[in-house]
């Protein structure tokens, strides 16, 4: 005898007692793990977390939520066997497919956060060593007209270096020539010496941030951002380090004094050099945060621009 079929109740489905819309509902903290393709190298692979979210209208209860993990391991599965090069194309794909599966929805918005581990060497003894950077990528797909969907991707990263601050080299600057003219040395030699020899200074370490958001056929290299990130402080910084290796970093740092302001500045002319590929209307977020050493507060500045702004600013200056 066959047991009669049971259609378990679709609570979601429901209308709620307060209609009202929702800008996202979804799950956060979802864990995957992520393989992307490189051409000529191994795959980089990522443990990453997802944030997944559909817009809701009034009408429904609730949204059902195993969909938004069907289309995070259906994108996935597909990644193994097709190649994958970029993050923020995996979660446009995802996003693409949470429209279609959520018929209501309007809008989603998929968010991945990543360590990337990458390979260095200290700069004296050349020691092999690695450095973890954080990249996050988002995308944002938007029903429109005819069922038409149109997606913006945001990439980017934070590294961690090191800042040297100009404002107290230079009194100690000030201080080592008084020191040095009490001691009967010449002015020439004095000159000589103050611009070989770095003075001392505070330091901090900072953290830069670049993002790129842009529609969904641009595509934006994550190491040129690392890369872009690294050289705007005032030294990189390595695990790994020797005596040799720390006289070199601090002696990089101490000959390259730099403001948050001048990091961002820095990164902001970097940007407009190596990704002149971007158009115009691709939104840039550049961020620096120093954490001060003698201070309890930490340092920083911002700039929020479009690609055709920056561009701009950076030829007026030429």
């Amino acid at each position: 005898m066959e047991l009669p079929i049971v259609m378990l109740p679709d609570v979601q489905a429901n209308k709620p007692q307060i209609p009202v819309n929702l800008s996202r509902v979804g799950v956060t903290d979802v864990k995957k793990l992520v393989e992307i393709k490189r051409k000529g190298k191994r795959p980089i692979v990522l443990i990453s977390t997802f944030d997944i979210f559909v817009d809701l209208p009034s009408n429904l209860k609730g949204a059902n939520l195993s969909r938004n993990f069907e289309a995070v391991d259906e994108v996935l599965e597909k990644a193994v066997n097709m190649p994958v090069y970029e993050i923020e194309q995996l979660c446009s794909d995802v996003a693409h497919s949470l429209l279609t599966r959520h018929e209501y929805a309007t809008q989603s918005e998929v968010i991945m956060k990543s360590e990337y581990v990458i390979k260095r060497e200290s700069p004296a003894t050349k020691m092999n060593c690695q450095e973890v950077v954080d990249i996050f990528a988002e995308s944002t797909a938007v029903r429109k007209d005819n069922d038409n969907i149109e997606v913006r991707n945001l990439v980017g990263a934070e590294v961690v270096g090191m800042t040297a601050c100009p404002c107290a080299q230079e009194i100690m600057r000030d201080t080592a020539r008084k020191e040095l003219e009490a001691l009967g040395v010449d002015n020439k030699k004095i000159a000589r010496f103050l611009h070989k020899v770095p003075m001392a200074t505070h330091n901090q370490r900072g953290r830069g941030i670049i993002s790129v958001e842009s529609k969904g056929d641009a595509s934006v290299s994550l190491e040129t951002i690392i890369k872009i990130i690294e050289k705007s402080m005032s030294s990189s910084i390595v695990e790994l380090l020797k005596r040799s290796d720390e006289a070199v970093v601090v002696e990089q740092a101490h000959l390259n004094p730099k403001f948050v302001e001048d990091c961002v500045r820095t990164m902001a002319r970097n940007i407009v050099n190596e990704l002149n590929h971007l158009p115009d209307d691709a939104v840039v977020v550049i961020k620096q945060i120093n954490e001060e050493s003698i201070h309890r507060h930490n340092a920083f500045a911002e700039r929020i621009a479009t690609m055709g702004e920056l561009r701009a600013e950076i030829e007026s200056l030429k």
